[in-house]
């Protein structure tokens, strides 16, 4: 039985695996991409475009396969995996590499004297219980209160004075502290961005807070002593019609005063519609 009839209708369904091209394609295989500088027929393209272009597609599609299949494989739990080349083509960032922030206050201080960040454990050990607990936060070692059942007076000090109440102050006052310190580092982060002297702008921002205190007077300012160094206040100065002026600019502007409060001839002085809308509102 002559079966060749079947096989060759089989295989006809099929396209070669074989492209020739007469420019060699530009492969970047860690980048998937086949790159095909040959022209394009003109005339192929106008008579029938969408089975042109397909062509062309799968042309450059399989070829790019074919260098796929060439690579060195490994196998895997998911499969076989085809190990890729290193990259060819430099791709440009969208976005500009990012600034290296400027140092802080400490870390300067830190790299003059040579220290180094030591990371503390999260979890010490706790004497007292005899178990391991979390340095700061929830189940802290530091907030057992029955460490601080009993607290000595000083000498010099009030024997009325609450001792508790003292230590929770002066601990409300080292967090404010730390507080204003971190703003400051901030602050001074912030000027070194924008390639200011730290100390320039701590400056300018009480000249900025001395003027807005100024502004709390009835004279806003005018009478004032002014500190030494402070520079000049730039206000909005107040502008004053004429005492003499035409005579029928006065009567049209008193008459727009007039009319404001009386209305026009023939035209109502209150708005009706808008009238009607509060009295349903009620």
């Amino acid at each position: 039985m002559d079966v060749s009839a079947v096989l060759e209708a089989h295989k006809a369904q099929f396209k070669p695996i074989t492209v020739d091209k007469v420019i060699p394609l530009e492969y970047d295989l860690n980048l998937l991409t086949a790159l095909d500088s040959n022209p394009l027929d003109e005339s192929q393209l106008r008579s029938n475009t969408e089975e042109y272009l397909k062509q062309y597609t799968r042309d450059g599609c399989q070829l790019l396969f074919n260098h796929i299949f060439t690579l060195p494989v490994v196998s895997d739990e998911s499969g076989v995996l085809a190990t890729l080349p290193e990259r060819v083509t430099t791709i440009p960032r969208e976005k500009p590499l990012p600034k290296p922030k400027p140092p802080t206050r400490w870390e300067r201080f830190a790299a003059q004297k040579g220290i180094q960040k030591q990371k503390k454990e999260r979890m010490v050990f706790d004497e007292r219980t005899g178990e391991y607990v979390p340095r700061w936060g929830y189940g802290g070692g530091k907030k057992n209160k029955t460490e601080d059942w009993l607290l000595e007076v000083p000498q010099n000090a009030d024997p009325m004075e609450d001792q508790y109440a003292k230590k929770n102050e002066e601990k409300q006052e080292r967090m404010e502290k730390n507080k204003k310190r971190q703003q400051r580092n901030l602050d001074e982060r912030a000027a070194q961005e924008k390639g200011v002297n730290p100390r320039d702008a701590r400056k300018q921002q009480v000249y900025d807070a001395l003027a807005t205190s100024k502004k709390s007077t009835a004279s806003l300012g005018k009478f004032d002593k002014q500190l030494s160094g402070e520079p000049k206040q730039k206000g909005i100065k107040r502008k004053f019609e004429a005492t003499e002026a035409d005579v029928a600019k006065e009567k049209a502007k008193h008459l727009d005063i007039l009319n404001k409060v009386v209305g026009k001839a023939g035209e109502p002085t209150v708005n009706v519609r808008k009238a009607i809308k509060l009295t349903k509102r009620k």
